[in-house]
């Protein structure tokens, strides 16, 4: 039996406790693995999480503050198996991504908004959020030396990652309370619509793993990418922001220009998206597709708009 077997063997054992059903493996991404069990999923977190950073978030997710707005675990414990963390949580229904003019985009950006309005001096301590380690990272790992790869290394090293306002670091306390204004707050990290499940008849927010203190602006980096690369329906992104700006959401300024704010993230995450897609392509052994080469055409466009670039080598 091989250690992934294993895994998803004592996983099933978990759900066993816990569900009301067969446990069956759920298809998620790579580095996750996934059973469900009736009305509850267990996870395994992705290889090499650490258990401290998610043991805060556990407890920040399991508060009153966050109730209705992140979903809460069935358990705030995180076991350990096979060297893997697992956590337990209530089974939801996800977006559905064959049918993405039924996206619930105004319901994320309430929940988005709601979430980035929670003070962060309500909760139990938490660490930074993720967002700009992620971009670095995915870059970090990028292997190729085609075209496309050196046009997203240019993109990146264009961009100014490294201040504590755009790495994810928790500022002190004195610097700020939260609440969405400002730089510093609570941020999911890592949003996207596949981080939406219906439970019962309401919309509610998922993953745990990047919650933490950052600016909120990157929570509204992916939609904001994909508008900018021509990539999201404009009448799509116009709706998400406003639903964003009126349930209160500060991120992208109460009103007026909002790319004062996303600018930055929105370049960020498209040199993300564009990273990881090229290196799929290359994996696969296989040349871009029409929606992974529109990335890289805007990767290029970043690297032409911004003057830091005049002095990193093509080469």
């Amino acid at each position: 039996m091989s250690e992934s077997d294993d895994l998803i063997d004592e996983l099933r054992r978990i759900a066993a406790r816990y569900g009301t059903a067969p446990a069956e493996v759920v298809p998620t991404r790579p580095d996750v693995v996934i059973v469900r069990a009736g009305a509850v999923v267990v996870k395994a977190h992705a290889p090499g999480a650490e258990r401290a950073p998610l043991a805060e978030r556990m407890r920040a997710v399991a508060h009153p503050a966050l109730r209705g707005i992140m979903l809460e675990p069935v358990t705030e414990e995180v076991e350990t198996v096979g060297g893997r963390l697992v956590t337990v949580w209530p089974a939801g229904t996800p977006v559905d991504h064959l049918d993405p003019d039924a996206a619930p985009w105004e319901a994320a950006a309430r929940l988005l908004a709601r979430l980035h309005a929670v003070p962060v001096r309500t909760l139990p301590p938490l660490p930074g959020a993720g967002g700009p380690a992620r971009v670095a990272a995915t870059v970090a790992r990028l292997q190729g030396d085609s075209a496309a790869a050196l046009v997203v290394r240019r993109a990146m090293a264009c961009l100014s990652l490294d201040s504590p306002a755009t790495a994810g670091q928790a500022p002190a306390p004195e610097a700020g309370p939260g609440a969405g204004s400002g730089a510093h707050g609570l941020a999911h990290g890592d949003w996207h619509m596949g981080q939406l499940v219906r439970i019962g008849d309401e919309w509610i927010l998922i993953d745990v793993d990047d919650l933490g203190i950052g600016d909120p602006a990157w929570d509204l980096a992916r939609p904001a990418a994909w508008f900018a690369a021509g990539l999201l329906d404009p009448g799509v992104w116009h709706r998400f922001l406003a639903a964003y700006r009126a349930a209160g959401g500060l991120a992208a300024g109460a009103d007026g220009d909002p790319w004062e704010r996303l600018n930055l993230p929105a370049q960020a995450m498209t040199v993300q998206l564009t990273a990881a897609a090229v290196a799929n392509a290359e994996r696969e052994e296989r040349p871009l597709d029409e929606v992974e080469q529109v990335l890289v055409d805007t990767c290029q466009r970043i690297v032409q708009f911004r003057s830091a670039c005049h002095s990193v080598p093509t080469q």
